[in-house]
């Protein structure tokens, strides 16, 4: 039939939950600390289904209440579900107010679920001659797949969608007919909704079955025929088996009725849609519906931009005006602004003599690509008032356009505004031009008023000024081979472009400054943050030397050791296989070795074979084990031995990383490019690639100076223990001290595992480590640790007050601090969800400690280098990892450098116990570690 209507019915919570942990490693928070995650995953399927297939009639079907009939049937139906996440609950109202703005039915009725409603209705709607396709990525939908009647399963994780009809059934399930899911469903069980299935029976012999007896029944009826202990299983638990088909049985008859002028898809209240997904801080998905339904803007409220072409009008400017608009953000068609290209000799001048006039400018680079050490200059936005903007292009070598402005960029009176200052000042460096002067960076003022949400320069236009930036994509193009260079683009374009980065983050700087000043965090950004941007810069522009030949030789080592490793599973297992497929190693392990009873599952019906999974089973099992330890051989190699030489900088033969300041919510560093903080360090082999970090030549040795302990001594400090503190005042070793107090014998009886257990708890308490994850970590019985932890907290009872009272804090303020008024904003730390709560409250007790750790190296950072440019020194401060610097000291200046190093990192801040810092010499990183 050519002209059949399509109707697309979507079960909601399945894909709300799917959205939801499509995001779960990196939610989607706002600014007001809402996670959305759940909202966007849906509303991405939601308008991904529309403009993707254009259906004539759409539904949305929700559960309400659980399933009275089969709770009826079986009261542990569902009872092993984990109760809801707090981000979940928050997100279904929003969804069901987004639907009613976008005139889309919602069909939801106490006592059923979603799947019995789309059921019922897909085959109301199929006797009146309509092709159903039923939005859902679960599996048990496929029963009621026929000739009209369809799965959707929408993309995810880069897969396209998937359309089942009845070929796909026939072949997913090994079925003649659709039908026969339902008795699959009912053999096999589902540990998710815990339908409890046929003891015994998998996904193999459910297929086995049914292959030879079509159906439940059938089976039951024949089960004389089978042998061994599956044929007692079945025998005695047929009752069971039926149970479990009638429970996986969609329902057809929910009173419910399907009305095809309800479920026309219909143009949406743009207004209304605008005003939710503004109040969200949706910005892509603002854009997006607007173009998939086609809604035009109104002419008449666009104000056109009062440019002036290119005459340099520093004085007559126009005033700043609010436009209406359709779309919930301002842009540049619809906001009055001049920007001007600066491309004359006078005009270099009058601007030149504007920006030595101004105390506060607002500066931005256009580069040729990201990497500011190879990119090429195309050139420079200035701004100091709004809606107003400046840009000096570059011609590809010119110097004498970049050295006309140096007196601006190297005056110290002249505060520097920017977004990503470190990126602008990497790429002037290249230009031998230093940025001189206070800074104020945009993302690092974001980052300190609100960690958890992203910091992009577009984000935070649309979030605080209510503008949508012009995308670069609009002039390069998308990433790939046929993007382009900005150099490229018609220079009205870039001055357009260029100008409004520079307008925006200035307007930005505006709004910060409050907020800062309103949340105490001023002090810690200009005294902290922002002198550690200079800092990152010098240290990233100096790069480290690497031996490329040494890991080269690494990596055929590495390789070798995998390939036995290999044969030696394989043997074990009896087959070869791909070890890198947990697809094919779930069954191997599970299937045919039957390691573990009841093995566990991942949502889409693999065995997990993931790391917790299998560190557990590893001391019983030596296959495991091998796997375990061939895994961690080709992340490392894949990781750092083969990717370390890629990093090499072309022209200064020295790996460059990247520090990442505004990333780590707790105030830690991270760093790509490569990463160096996740170099294993605990195994040999981890421990062998910091041997690849080596000295610049043979006048210099590297230097690791690192802080010992820093976390216990900081807990140690704010918690107020002077039982812990008297420790580190006398120099014990703290695990020796903390044993003898908790076994309760002196200090020289203390053995090698009581010093491990006080060394596991000493650290763990910090991470509200328990009674289980103790025993886990140590050769303790969960009794055993339970007593340790409780005699670990009389012998410290300070130390329990203070995680007490840090918690208390965190519900009354919403968030804690650390020693420099760092703020981690704890939104969970009141929810109903025990687990997740838990969480928070771990989250409250370590994050001053983790932050304030941050805070002092950051502290000590800043204090050495200022301290090695007063003096002058050629040595340098090449990389931080965790609590540890790293050093290319000149052999003539290493006494005195470490003399210096050792005293700032110890002074910069008093704590009530004494800092310590280790410090070591070598060759290579190993040596000096």
């Amino acid at each position: 039939m050519t002209n059949q209507k399509r109707l697309f019915l979507l079960d909601a919570y399945a894909l709300i939950f799917r959205g939801y942990y499509a995001f779960i490693k990196n939610p989607r928070i706002n600014s007001k600390g809402v996670d959305t995650s759940a909202i966007m995953g849906f509303t991405n399927s939601l308008l991904d289904v529309i403009k993707r297939e254009r259906p004539d009639h759409l539904a949305v079907a929700f559960d309400k209440g659980g399933s009275a009939v089969r709770t009826a049937m079986f009261s542990e139906y569902k009872a092993n579900r984990s109760e809801t996440p707090e981000a979940i609950k928050i997100a279904v109202p929003y969804i069901q107010k987004l639907l009613n703005a976008m005139h889309i039915p919602i069909v939801e009725l106490e006592g059923y679920e979603a799947d019995d409603i789309i059921g019922t209705l897909a085959k109301q709607a199929e006797k009146e001659k309509f092709k159903i396709f039923m939005v859902t990525p679960d599996k048990d939908f496929a029963q009621l797949v026929s000739e009209n009647i369809f799965m959707y399963r929408p993309a995810r994780m880069g897969n396209g969608i998937e359309i089942w009809g009845i070929p796909e059934v026939q072949a997913k399930f090994e079925v003649e007919r659709p039908e026969q899911v339902i008795d699959f469903l009912g053999m096999m069980g589902d540990s998710v909704d815990n339908i409890p299935g046929l003891p015994g029976v998998g996904e193999k012999t459910a297929k086995k079955f049914l292959a030879q007896y079509g159906s439940m029944e059938v089976l039951l009826n024949n089960s004389h025929e089978l042998k061994g202990k599956i044929k007692e299983k079945i025998e005695a638990n047929k009752e069971l088996g039926l149970l479990s088909k009638e429970l996986a049985k969609i329902l057809l008859d929910v009173p419910v009725e399907f009305n095809a002028d309800k479920y026309v898809l219909n143009k949406p209240d743009m207004q209304a849609v605008q005003e939710i997904f503004h109040e969200l801080e949706f910005r892509r998905l603002s854009e997006s519906i607007v173009r998939i339904f086609d809604v035009e803007s109104n002419p008449e409220a666009i104000i056109k931009p009062q440019v002036k072409g290119n005459q340099f009008d520093l004085f007559n400017l126009p005033g700043s005006g609010t436009a209406q608009n359709t779309s919930s953000y301002t842009n540049l068609n619809t906001t009055p602004h001049l920007y001007q290209t600066v491309n004359s000799k006078d005009a270099h001048s009058l601007l030149l003599s504007s920006l030595m006039k101004q105390k506060s400018v607002c500066f931005d680079t256009e580069t040729t690509g990201l990497d500011p050490l190879t990119a090429q200059l195309v050139g420079i936005s200035f701004s100091w008032q709004a809606h107003t903007g400046y840009y000096v292009p570059i011609s590809d070598g010119d110097t004498n356009v970049i050295d006309y402005y140096r007196p601006f960029f190297e005056a110290d009176f002249i505060e520097k505004v920017g977004q990503n200052l470190k990126f602008d000042i990497k790429v002037l460096a290249q230009h031998n031009v230093a940025v001189k002067g206070k800074l104020f960076d945009t993302m690092i003022a974001h980052y300190l008023i609100n960690p958890d949400m992203r910091h992009n320069m577009d984000v935070l236009a649309e979030t605080y000024l209510g503008y949508q930036p012009q995308p670069i994509t609009e002039l390069i193009g998308k990433k790939g081979k046929n993007q382009r260079s900005m150099r490229d683009i018609p220079l009205d374009q870039q001055t357009e472009y260029a100008a409004e980065d520079a307008d925006i983050t200035w307007q930005l700087k505006s709004f910060f400054e409050k907020e800062l000043e309103k949340n105490n965090l001023t002090n810690l950004f200009n005294q902290t943050e922002l002198p550690l941007v200079k800092v990152l810069s010098d240290m990233e522009l100096a790069g480290i030397n690497i031996d490329v030949p040494y890991l080269n030789e690494m990596a055929k080592k590495l390789e070798k050791e995998a390939k036995k490793l290999e044969k030696v599973i394989y043997e074990q297992a009896g087959e070869e296989f791909n070890l890198a497929s947990p697809k094919q190693l779930g069954p191997i392990l599970f299937e045919k070795l039957k390691l573990v009873e009841k093995p566990k599952k991942t949502k889409t019906g693999q065995y997990s074979t993931a790391e917790d999974v299998l560190s557990y089973l590893a001391k019983d099992h030596p296959i495991v084990a091998d796997i375990l330890m061939w895994r961690s051989i080709q992340k490392l190699n894949n990781t750092y031995v083969k990717a370390l030489p890629e990093e090499v900088n072309i022209r200064t033969q020295r790996v460059h990383t990247i520090y990442n300041q505004a990333v780590a919510a707790t105030g830690r560093l991270s760093s790509n490019h490569p990463n160096l903080q996740n170099i294993p360090i605990r195994t040999q082999r981890g421990q062998e690639v910091r041997k690849a970090f080596i000295s610049k030549d043979e006048n210099h040795v590297l230097m690791a100076a690192d802080y010992s302990q820093i976390e216990l001594r900081i807990i140690a400090s704010l918690s107020g223990d002077t039982d812990m503190q008297q420790a580190f005042i006398d120099k014990e070793d703290i695990h020796t001290s903390t044993a003898a107090k908790v076994f309760k014998v002196p200090l020289s009886e203390v053995n090698r595992e009581q010093r491990s257990n006080a060394k596991t708890v000493n650290f763990g308490i910090i991470y509200g480590v328990s009674a289980f994850g103790l025993s886990n970590q140590t050769s303790l019985t969960r009794s055993q640790s339970k007593e340790l932890i409780d005699t670990y907290f009389q012998t410290y009872p300070k130390l329990k007050s203070y995680m007490s009272d840090q918690i208390h804090f965190a519900r009354e303020n919403g968030y804690v601090e650390t020693i420099l008024k760092r703020r981690r904003y704890l939104k969970d730390i009141n929810s109903q969800n025990a687990i997740v709560r838990g969480a928070a409250e771990r989250n409250a007790v370590n994050a001053p400690i983790q932050g304030s750790a941050a805070d002092i190296i950051k502290m000590a950072m800043i204090q050495i280098q200022k301290e090695m440019k007063k003096e002058a020194y050629e040595s340098q401060m090449l990389l931080q990892v965790h609590d540890e610097l790293v050093f290319d000291v000149k052999k003539s200046e290493l006494d005195s450098l470490k003399e210096l190093v050792k005293t700032c990192m110890e002074n910069v801040y008093s704590l009530d116990v004494p800092l310590e810092v280790e410090i070591g010499i070598g060759q290579n990183w190993l040596e000096a570690h």
